[in-house]
């Protein structure tokens, strides 16, 4: 018997979700969580072999407790709404074992769950696409000073920390904010995010 906990913060797809998979014969649906917190919780309390979560809960991201889980034999699966390559590049760096979109056929997600328990992955089509078109265009440098931005670092502060003049920084973030094709240093950091290109 393959046995699940869901995290979903949407009570009624919660619900919908706990009573698909206990119609299948091999599955046992043994905790519902609303957040994050709440399926860590489960999970160390029950040691499922599979955890199913969505990413935006409140008090803790499924991605967040993804990454809580890395060492753990339950395996993750992402379900979302979101197509995100920062959210996939995340899910695959906290060795998530599936990345599925909530619009697929509910059949496909028992299906899934039977072929990650067999030791392989699944990630929804849209997501590959998206992680080759994700590359990060700053140079190493680059990303340096988009590090020291996000950390709310001045241009005078990066300058004396990465040993360059101001007027260097001043041009470095000129070149970043046109690679990033934005307008300002907070769009700069909210698209870094978004992609996932933080460490």
């Amino acid at each position: 018997m393959i046995r699940i906990v869901i995290a979903e913060d949407q009570r009624m797809l919660l619900g919908a979700l706990s009573s698909l998979l206990n119609l299948e014969a091999d599955m046992e649906v043994v905790g519902e969580a609303r957040n994050g917190e709440e399926a860590l919780s489960l999970v160390r309390e029950f040691n499922p072999d599979i955890c199913i979560m969505d990413i935006e809960m409140p008090i803790k991201s499924g991605l967040d407790a993804a990454e809580e889980l890395i060492d753990q034999p339950c395996k993750v699966i992402i379900l979302t709404t979101f197509a995100r390559a920062g959210y996939f590049e995340r899910a695959r760096n906290a060795d998530v074992r599936g990345y599925l979109l909530k619009d697929s056929p509910s059949e496909e997600l028992a299906n899934s769950i039977r072929v990650i328990m067999d030791g392989r992955r699944v990630y929804a089509p849209e997501l590959v696409d998206l992680a080759f078109d994700n590359k990060n265009p700053l140079t190493n440098r680059e990303k340096q000073v988009m590090e020291l931005i996000s950390n709310g670092k001045s241009t005078s502060e990066i300058a004396k920390e990465l040993s360059l003049t101001n007027g260097t920084v001043r041009n470095y973030i000129s070149v970043i904010l046109d690679k990033l094709q934005v307008g300002n240093r907070i769009e700069a950091i909210s698209k870094f995010r978004e992609k996932g290109w933080f460490k």
